[in-house]
């Protein structure tokens, strides 16, 4: 017997059959045959791709239900896209490796775990109900990770860099929890930061970019 639809809603969502458009500043214009995907920092073995290498690779789909930080929730989506921990498996991290600054379009960055990051159900995204992704929803290519708010599964991703701390990416420097967890309501200030610390942190993952 399937679960009702709400045990799968987190606290304080609200349930919608569309899928509405969030993110800061204009959609950019991306070129895929200039376009490249960097896995870096604490790696064994640094790697850059292309586009047309990256649709090359294994693909796998993914039925996840989706959680925005704006309260919508949407039940049974199917992302279809390469696997994170494929990308990860082949940069070989090194022990060190806690967290990554994740980089997309336009300077944009978030930033996760390690353990959030290196899970099964995680993808670099390029379809979405069988369907290429349009660039409003992060076409050609967006991170996936379902079990987090959905800001955290940056649209137009660029990158991935391996580091030994967890610093804040554009969202997260601007009054956002660090990780996200839609469950526990980690929606705004997880670490009770002080304007301070804020610069510490905009200053130390500027220099990530």
């Amino acid at each position: 017997m399937s679960e009702p639809p709400n045990s799968r809603v987190p606290p304080g969502q609200i349930l919608t059959t569309k899928w509405p458009v969030l993110h800061y500043g204009d959609v950019p214009r991306v070129d895929t045959a200039t376009w490249t995907f960097r896995v870096s920092g604490l790696v064994d073995r640094p790697f850059s791709i292309t586009y047309d290498e990256l649709l090359a690779l294994p693909r796998k789909t993914v039925t996840c239900d989706m959680h925005c930080v704006t309260t919508w929730s949407r039940l049974d989506n199917s992302f279809e896209g390469v696997s994170v921990q494929l990308l990860l498996e082949r940069a070989g991290l090194k022990p060190a490796a806690k967290f990554c600054l994740v980089v997309a379009e336009q300077g944009f960055t978030t930033n996760l775990p390690l353990a959030d990051l290196d899970r099964p159900n995680n993808l670099i995204a390029l379809k979405w109900g069988g369907e290429w992704l349009t660039p409003d929803h992060g076409w050609p290519a967006r991170l996936l990770v379902p079990h987090l708010y959905l800001w955290k599964s940056a649209k137009w991703v660029r990158g991935f860099e391996l580091l030994d701390e967890d610093l804040p990416g554009f969202w997260e420097q601007n009054g956002y929890h660090m990780r996200g967890d839609p469950w526990t309501e980690e929606r705004y200030g997880g670490r009770g930061l002080t304007q301070h610390g804020i610069n510490k942190f905009r200053n130390a993952s500027k220099t990530h970019r």
